[in-house]
């Protein structure tokens, strides 16, 4: 019998690789294929300029913001979909994006804790 989530299931695997999404400050291991990844780094790719998309951040400086990558994941969009439509985007970038997404989102957390 299915779960409901059985689904995102193949969109974490299809978007983060057999490792799981990035860490926060450490390297992750998936104890079931004995892998340990490390953390993702999105210094160098994200990047914010105060004239460009209004100041929000961007993908190496072009005008594809990582809300935008963010909000065609939560769509639905496969990574694969949004590489085949954006084809100057790489997977890097969107692993950029979560990344910064979950840095943003750790950071968030700590200093409202």
């Amino acid at each position: 019998m299915k779960r409901p989530t059985d689904h995102l299931a193949a969109v974490r695997v299809s978007i983060f690789g057999p490792c799981g999404p990035p860490p926060g400050d450490a390297g992750m291991v998936d104890r079931s294929a004995g892998l340990e990844c490390p953390p993702m780094s999105y210094e160098g790719i994200i990047t914010i300029e105060s004239g460009k998309r209004g100041g929000q951040p961007c993908i190496r400086g072009m005008r594809i913001t990582v809300y935008d990558v963010l909000s065609y994941l939560a769509s639905g969009m496969t990574e694969q979909e949004i590489l085949d439509d954006f084809p100057y985007l790489t997977r890097e970038d969107i692993l950029a994006c979560l990344s910064y997404a979950a840095e943003r989102e750790h950071r968030m957390l700590v200093s409202n804790g």
